[in-house]
């Protein structure tokens, strides 16, 4: 439903807090929020946060444009194992295809290392006596009675959701729906993934696993979304409201909750999606984005204004570190590596006498010990009060007081052991978060080709601002930006967002004179109408759309590929040395040399409808000075050898544009308290960023 309103709301669940965005179009004024999300049902917390917006805003539900969301829904349903008991249909003889994997170590050194177990148990997978072959020629027909009494037995085990997967169903899918069609109506209730609708791409465990993870969670998401529909309705809210996907685009709710596996990393991306349009807006042509919230902290490479996006993506990784030891996600994805350290990770003393933190979090209920809530285990959040890098009056802009001296109980647990003092075992696990991000960090920016020391670090969640300081000097990274309301910044990325719709063909094709261009115009021509009428869901107008085209190409004989977007030399002058020109300067980038004299070939077409990214007349500027707003002095730790010294404590709005304030420092903003360190400057400029640069 359109609106003519020009205020628009965004809100990011995450799995401590829920960060929420009001902005005004016309005068870029934008009200910011932090509530406390609500695991057992995320939406109910969500909404009391939106119903507290609109009263801070003095605004009816009514009043409101659009609604964007983001939420980590489908991520913590598959790193946590709760989702639907999930029956796998797969083709006789492929039964094991999700115990198998790809066969191969992630870590060939590692005698011992097991790479992240099938989200699907050989009990629960079931073949069908059916095949085709990679051209369509059906060597075995689909046995529609063996569906019918399979359906009987999936009905008595009490299956919520059925994941189908037929061999070559990518380019031949009559089998698959057919199956579809018959579970359908003899399984009413039970939600029914077919692979061919989750994913078109060649790789058998690839797109096994990704339909499988579809089922899995599409009960959850389904009823998740209805949920909250109702919610929004009941309240007031007439406008349209649509989901982040794992792309940084958006989609329409509908699509979100029969497609999970499209919003794996919904929340996150918003803070990456935001990052583009900062580095865009300021002229950066290389940001480190790092995101650090309650539960995780998150980190993504921009280049020339865009997020890196892979297809390569993985969920649940063994070794963090270490790619194949996850469960493949073949979908468009923002390239980020994700570390389970957040505020609210639990620091322990393993077995070997040696300081631990996370992936555990004390999430928001309990919460860490600070909060009050009942919660005993210590944290990072309670490390870092205990170090003075919180303000205990100042969290959440004063609604919520921190309790020092449970922090500093919860931290004992950490010191007694290790014979400490409750301030260095606090600083102990401070650093140890640190150098966890930071090795991490390292990691994804030198897999990008690129040194983090070259990169401009843009830091913002709930506790990034906090570790920046400390994160940069480990990284050697000499410029650090904090953006107006960093604590809810991800929130604020949804509104940056753009409805958008991808779609993949797999059709290999050596890149040889003679190639039938005719094939690859309807191959994209049908991709192109599959995406728009994903889009139409979000009430997208065609005439606003742009088209993008990719492939994926490799060499001849190697086992991945690279992918590339087409030169428009290609299809408008069947030029196919173009495509191939294209792939080796995108080999030599990342690989440093080219392979002379080997074929080429696509192995996967792929394309992007994507809509114009809103136009923001942002408030991106120095917050006014609230008449309340006084500066302190605290005292703050700066190390076993020099223990704690003064530390100024400003509120952002009384910062002044140009003036640099020298560390330490902490400034005080209502969701989140940025530290300045020693041998560190801050400076407010005219857009309301704050930029530290350590010397």
């Amino acid at each position: 439903m359109k609106h003519a309103s020009p205020w628009r709301m965004g809100f990011d669940i995450g799995g401590t807090f829920t960060d929420l965005v009001l902005l005004n179009d016309a005068t870029g004024h934008a009200i910011r929020h932090k509530t406390l999300t609500t695991p057992d049902d995320p939406s109910e917390g969500a909404y009391t946060g939106l119903t507290q917006l609109l009263e801070m805003a003095g605004l009816a539900a009514n009043e409101v444009n659009t609604i964007t969301h983001g939420t980590t829904l489908a991520i913590n349903a598959l790193l946590e194992r709760r989702g639907a008991k999930t029956a796998f249909v797969v083709t006789r003889g492929f039964r094991d295809v999700l115990v198998l994997g790809r066969e191969y170590r992630y870590d060939i050194y590692d005698l011992n290392g097991a790479p992240a177990q099938p989200l699907l148990p050989r009990s629960q997978a079931y073949e069908i006596t059916e095949r085709m072959t990679s051209t369509g020629e059906v060597l075995t027909p689909l046995d529609e009675n063996e569906v019918v009494s399979l359906a009987a037995e999936l009905k008595d085990k009490g299956y919520e959701a059925v994941a189908v997967l037929c061999m070559h169903a990518y380019a031949w899918p009559e089998h698959e729906n057919r199956i579809e069609e018959i579970l359908s109506r003899l399984l009413p209730g039970v939600s029914i993934s077919v692979s061919h609708k989750v994913s078109r791409e060649i790789r058998e465990y690839d797109r096994g696993v990704l339909t499988a993870m579809n089922a899995f969670v599409q009960p959850k998401a389904r009823r998740y979304m209805a949920r909250l529909e109702k919610k929004l309705r009941d309240g007031g809210f007439t406008c349209d409201w649509l989901v982040m996907g794992s792309n940084g685009g958006l989609m329409a709710p509908q699509v979100a909750a029969d497609y999970p596996t499209r919003i794996i990393e919904s929340g996150p991306a918003g803070g990456i999606v935001a990052t583009a349009a900062f580095a865009r807006r300021n002229g950066h042509q290389q940001v480190l984005a790092f995101d650090m919230g309650g539960t995780t902290a998150k980190a993504c490479v921009v280049r020339n204004g865009q997020p890196s996006i892979t297809t390569d993506y993985e969920v649940g990784r063994a070794d963090r570190l270490l790619k194949g030891s996850g469960l493949p996600v073949k979908l468009p994805v923002v390239d980020m590596i994700e570390i389970g350290a957040g505020g609210g990770s639990i620091a322990r003393v393993d077995s070997l006498g040696l300081l631990e933190i996370g992936p555990e979090s004390a999430s928001a209920y309990p919460g860490p010990a600070c909060y009050g809530r009942g919660g005993e285990l210590p944290t990072v959040t309670d490390a870092n009060l205990v170090l003075g890098l919180l303000d205990p009056e100042a969290f959440l802009g004063g609604r919520m007081t921190l309790e020092t001296a449970a922090a500093r109980r919860a931290i004992a647990r950490i010191a007694e052991p290790l014979h400490l003092s409750i301030e260095d075992a606090a600083w102990g696990i401070h650093q140890v978060a640190n150098h966890k991000m930071a090795e991490a960090l390292r990691t994804h920016a030198v897999e990008k080709n690129v040194s983090p020391a070259q990169m401009t670090m843009l830091a913002f969640g709930g506790a990034g601002p906090s570790h920046a300081w400390s994160l940069a000097r480990l990284l050697d990274v000499k410029r650090v930006y904090f953006p107006n309301g960093a604590g809810v910044y991800s929130a604020f990325g949804l509104l940056t967002a753009p409805p958008s719709a991808d779609f993949v063909r797999s059709d290999r094709c050596r890149l040889l004179p003679g190639i039938d261009f005719h094939a690859i115009d309807a191959l994209f021509a049908a991709g192109f109408n599959e995406a728009f009428t994903t889009l139409a869901a979000a009430n997208v107008d065609p005439a606003t759309a742009q088209l993008q085209k990719l492939a994926d190409v490799r060499y001849v004989g190697q086992g991945s590929e690279l992918t590339v977007a087409l030169p428009a030399t290609f299809s408008e002058q069947d030029d196919v040395q173009s495509l191939v020109d294209a792939f080796e300067a995108a080999h030599l980038a990342r690989f440093g040399r080219t392979l002379p004299g080997l074929e080429v070939e696509v192995v996967n077409w792929r394309g992007r409808v994507q809509t114009t990214p809103p136009t923001l007349n942002t408030a991106d500027k120095p917050d006014l000075a609230e008449s309340d707003a006084r500066e302190k002095t605290l005292p703050v730790y700066l190390g076993r050898d020099t223990g704690f010294g003064n530390c100024r404590v400003i509120p952002r709005s009384l910062l002044i544009v140009g003036e640099a304030v020298s560390g330490p420092a902490l400034l005080q903003e209502k969701e989140c308290a940025i530290y300045v360190g020693p041998g560190a400057s801050a400076t407010l400029d005219e857009q309301g960023n704050i930029l530290m640069e350590l010397k």
